[in-house]
């Protein structure tokens, strides 16, 4: 069988996750692989896409190989799969899968987004493999890598695939008249910024954000990436790694700090292209990298103005969820324009501004918790190469390793002591509950006498 390895690592032949690739390549003699350093040839590519159609064209399974950056596939991936739909890349019927090697953070958002668009091209996918990244120096690993690769083909030989997500598309409302501006922009107080991909032939996005723009009633800023001079997307080579300084020559860097995060809230603003913000955004969201694992805008609310299907991309909600979660940035919507694109728009900037206001914050739920432990542990291990992250971890308190709390587990022994005597268990009844529930009364009664 002849296998196209297509590694989208901007690093090529250095490619952590390739070399699993290669690990199953010397395993199986019996099989053809063929690897395609798409992400580290991404710009020869874009001017000749020609070998990498003869390619694909040899390939009777495509094994997608990559990174996880920042809980999609890398910038350069995520524009060759744009590459392979604008040439009609020849893969209707073909199998793929993939390999991805991170920490797990986000992983399951990146493996649904190849998965999404490889099954819009008329791939037939199969589960892939999502590894850490150490995990081909263990044994376990190496063992993991070689059941993925032979479940795979016995897969492709009963003919099974991943059952395809059927989208009903709704037809798009058109932009309601926009209201009168009751206020000048530059009498409003505050600073929003806008960050979009916009298109000139994009007037439906255009329209939401002139809405939005009226209704909410502080200062905006629009900021165009198309109109950002980027050198090219993230490299992985971790020159920021100490100083948070990027290793490109653009300012990108100084750009995001100034420009971007200097302000009060972020409302993105963008089409829905390819189960995605599209390969602009991605590549603008890799190169934040020079802010390392650090969560520099903690409390800023963010919002979203999104035209297209939003309500069918369940993956992309888990993405912007999570991606708020993490950072801590308070979410005042989602608006898109599937229903009343007005209401939507104007709800939001109803909320917006509260939470200006008021200064909200929320709690983080799981997809903030869980990803905030694995950076956690991940810049701790680190901490030697990772010192800028390292010194903000410790800085705000996210080293809060569970293990540390001593009273608390010795607490835990005695009373699990206590549970494993049937006759203690049973003399104490309702003891136990009445113990638990004792000091959350204590603050409810508080704020009962504090309302006197």
């Amino acid at each position: 069988m002849n296998i196209l390895v297509i590694n989208g690592s901007p690093k090529g032949d250095y490619s952590i996750t390739l070399q699993t690739a290669l690990y199953l390549k010397k395993r199986h003699p019996e099989h053809t692989f063929e690897v395609l350093n798409a992400g580290h040839r991404i710009k020869a590519l874009e001017k000749d896409f020609t070998p990498a159609l003869e390619a694909i064209e040899r390939a009777d399974l495509l094994l997608f190989a990559y990174p996880v950056y920042t809980f999609i596939a890398p910038y350069q991936l995520h524009r060759f799969i744009e590459l392979m739909k604008e040439h009609n890349a020849p893969v209707s019927g073909k199998y793929m899968s993939q390999i991805s090697t991170s920490k797990h953070f986000y992983d399951v958002t990146a493996h649904r987004y190849v998965q999404d668009n490889a099954q819009d091209m008329g791939m037939k996918a199969l589960r892939g493999l999502s590894a850490d990244m150490d995990d081909l120096l263990t044994e376990k690993g190496q063992q993991e890598a070689e059941l993925f690769f032979s479940h795979l083909l016995w897969s492709m030989e009963q003919g099974y695939s991943e059952p395809v997500n059927i989208q009903n598309i709704p037809a798009q409302p058109i932009p309601a008249a926009l209201p009168a501006d009751t206020m000048k922009e530059e009498d409003k107080p505050g600073d929003v910024v806008i960050v979009t991909d916009l298109l000139p032939e994009e007037t439906q996005l255009s329209g939401m954000i002139e809405r939005f723009r009226q209704v909410l009633p502080r200062k905006t800023r629009v900021i165009n990436l198309r109109e950002y001079p980027f050198k090219g997307g993230c490299l992985g080579c971790f020159n920021c790694a100490t100083d948070g300084v990027c290793i490109y020559k653009d300012g990108f860097d100084d750009f995001l700090r100034h420009q971007v995060q200097s302000g009060e809230a972020i409302v993105y603003a963008f089409t829905i292209r390819d189960h995605s913000m599209g390969a602009r955004f991605k590549l603008y969201d890799d190169r934040q990298f020079c802010n390392g694992h650090r969560t520099v805008t903690v409390g800023m609310p963010v919002g979203y103005l999104v035209s297209g299907n939003y309500r069918l991309e369940s993956n992309l909600q888990t993405i912007l969820e999570g991606r708020s979660q993490v950072g801590q940035n308070p979410l005042a919507g989602v608006a898109t324009d599937e229903v009343d694109t007005n209401a939507a728009i104007d709800q939001m900037a109803a909320t917006l501004q509260r939470m200006l206001e008021t200064r909200y914050h929320q709690p983080k739920n799981f997809l903030g918790v869980g990803g905030m432990k694995i950076f956690r542990d991940l810049i701790y291990q680190m901490q030697g190469m990772m010192k800028a992250d390292h010194k903000f971890y410790k800085q705000h308190g996210e080293y809060d390793f569970p293990q540390k709390k001593k009273g608390l587990i010795l607490k835990m022994y005695l009373v699990g002591a206590l549970l494993s005597n049937p006759k203690i268990k049973a003399k104490m009844g309702n003891q136990m509950n009445e113990g638990m529930i004792g000091p959350y009364r204590k603050v409810v009664q508080a704020a009962a006498n504090d309302k006197k």
